[in-house]
Order: C-alpha cells, then structure tokens, then sequence
C-alpha cells in the first residue's frame, strides 16, 4: 500500500486496454465481472480507500476497448506518469494500462470527450480461424459486398435521431446522434466497419452492423435501409450482430495530455496477403 502524502487532490487520466471477452461490458454491476469494478479493486489494494473510476464509455458484454479513456481523483503522492506501472501490477492480465497523466481537476473523461471511434471486424473466409475468433464475428453464410454497406453508411453522417438503433434499457432520454465519419472497408476476408460519433446509443454499434449484414449480402436494399432508420422503425431491427467483434478504437479530446502513438491506433488490423 502507498502513502497518500500530503499533496493536494489531483486527477489522474488513464489510457488503456482491455479484452472484453470475459467481462460484462466496463460499469460495476453486482454479481458480475466488469472492467471497472477491477480497476476500483486495484487501486482500493493499492490507496486502502475507495476511489471511483469514470470511463468515456460504457462498453456492453463482450465488446473490447483498445484505448479506452478513465479518470479517478487521488490525493496519493505517486507521480501522475507512474500511475500506469502502478496499476499494471494490481489489474488482472486481461486490462492493459497504456499511459497516465495528470489534468485538470474539471476535465471528466466522459463530459470532456469530444468524440468515440468504434471498429466493428467480420471475417468472411469459409475456413475458421482460432486466432482471429476472439475478434471477429466469422460470416461465411452469404458474400458480402462492402461497397453496399458503404452507401448505406453514407446518409448517417449527420445529426440524426437513431431510435432504429437504440436497446431497450438506456436511461438516455433521447436518440440523436452527430456521426462523424462512416466508413466500411475490406482486407482480404476481413471486413471493417467503423463509426466515430460525439456518442453512442446503448446497443447501437451492434444493432447498425446486424442491419448492415442484411445490406451487403443483398437481403435489404439500400432505400430500404435508409427508411429503416429515418422512420425510426425499431421494430424491423430484429438482430444485434455479436459483441466480440466490436472494439473502441479510441476517444477524442481537445487538449489531451498523451501523444497520438499512445491512443490514435493501437489496434492491430487484421489484414490479408496473398500467398505467393
């Protein structure tokens, strides 16, 4: 246990990762394993005192986070760039802490983002694949075409009411979204679909790629889709695509305190080479 000093109270930014396959998603939950109630666990071993930790997003089941974003407040004497040791030693293998710093005391890691990235990763090969399964939702039913599920992305960019895309169980009071970007692209097998927007709605990610799915193997046409959404018919959204192909790539802010190799890319992207 560390000494708490005599310092005044400052705040503590974490960039960091996790796998999300064994976790019930990042916000404490009883009787369930969640990222944040693993890293309070730390650095309660840690301080010997309860501390909060507040994240820029609230991952569901199964989803992973490659630089995820957290604060917590701490009167500890530790300095603000050795935070990240200090917890890599107390936090299970499956959570990676990638840097800390310290910020201003009325800097929040949700309310100060500016924007969220999440890539959603469907691998399309006929053949299996153990190493890529903890990542990808594995679609070999029925061809994709990535140029469709582009154009149906196309029109999100906006500010638009989501509700088509919007689980049951959110305490949000409204469903408008400011997509910034909407891109799909394909790597060999290796279809990603990414979505940065200033936040996401409970269920949305999965929800838009299950609606997507349908678009790129020709079931729903693209004005189909496009009437889908803008008609807000949530009762036609029937499929969440699966958890573990989903992963938050990375969060925006004005002014943030860690270089851009610490948080911009960090993910490994599945890609393809021909064999020779």
């Amino acid at each position: 246990m560390y000494s708490t000093g005599v310092i005044p109270n400052q705040r503590i930014a974490l960039v960091f990762q996790y796998l999300g396959t064994n976790f019930h998603g990042w916000q404490r939950q009883p009787r369930a394993r969640t990222v944040q109630e693993e890293m309070e666990k730390a650095l309660f071993e840690i301080l010997g005192e309860p501390v909060g930790v507040y994240a820029a997003g609230r991952t569901d089941t199964g989803v992973h986070a490659v630089a995820q974003v957290a604060h917590f407040n701490t009167s500890s004497s530790i300095p603000a760039h050795k935070w990240a040791a200090v917890l890599n030693n107390a936090v299970p293998k499956d959570i990676q802490i990638l840097a800390s710093a310290a910020v201003p005391l009325d800097w929040h890691a949700r309310f100060s983002a500016k924007w969220r990235r999440y890539r959603y990763t469907l691998y399309t090969d006929s053949q299996p694949n153990v190493f890529v399964q903890p990542f990808t939702w594995h679609y070999y039913y029925e061809a994709l075409d990535e140029s469709l599920v582009q154009a149906a992305l196309r029109p999100l960019v906006g500010h638009h009411h989501l509700a088509a895309f919007h689980r049951a169980g959110s305490q949000r009071q409204h469903s408008w979204v400011d997509v910034q970007e909407a891109i799909c692209y394909r790597h060999g097998p290796f279809v990603h679909i990414e979505v940065q927007a200033n936040g996401f709605l409970y269920g949305m990610m999965r929800l838009l790629v299950g609606m997507l799915v349908q678009v790129g193997r020709g079931e729903r046409s693209l004005e189909n889709f496009n009437q889908l959404w803008t008609n807000e018919l949530r009762e036609e959204v029937k499929y969440a695509a699966p958890a573990h192909g989903l992963c938050l790539l990375r969060v925006g802010y004005d002014n943030f305190p860690f270089p851009p190799e610490i948080w911009h890319d960090t993910m490994p992207k599945f890609t393809f080479s021909p064999q020779c």
